[in-house]
């Protein structure tokens, strides 16, 4: 069995692997000139802008109510004293989501007990949940 190149299959074949070669060896390092129509209007995943960062803010349980995400507005929830930012996740925080009533709330206790019902979260008009009479297991 030898190589015999008067074949048009052997010959392509190996013109082929020469030119694959030659790529992997010599790999083009030019930058295109013009941009490639398919992002000539921008990443699609890229979010249009960064959402506003708060930093250093000390929320209370009526300050942080109104961020509950009604009228397109932002969607905050605490979780042990930790405030996070979860407009991203509309459909489920947002409102008829199915952690709407733990958006603008302290939703530390129904975390921790998984559960959803309304007694579950801290009243507005008081102090937040110290989360004293929770085991171990259900801190964490």
């Amino acid at each position: 069995m030898s190589f015999d190149l008067t074949t048009p299959v052997n010959t392509a074949l190996l013109l082929y692997i020469l030119y694959t070669v030659q790529r992997i060896l010599f790999p083009s390092n030019s930058v295109p000139s013009t941009v490639p129509i398919e992002f000539k209007s921008g990443y699609s995943w890229m979010p249009k802008s960064h959402p506003p960062t708060l930093l250093f803010k000390t929320y209370t349980p009526k300050t942080l109510e109104p961020f509950n995400g009604e009228e397109g507005k932002r969607i905050l929830l605490a979780i042990k004293g930790v405030v996070y930012d979860v407009t991203a996740g509309r459909n489920f925080y947002g409102p008829n989501g199915m952690y709407a009533n733990f958006a603008g709330r302290d939703a530390s206790r129904g975390m921790a007990k998984q559960s959803f019902d309304v007694e579950m979260l801290t009243p507005i008009d008081q102090p937040l949940d110290k989360l004293e009479d929770l085991t171990s297991e259900e801190m964490y």
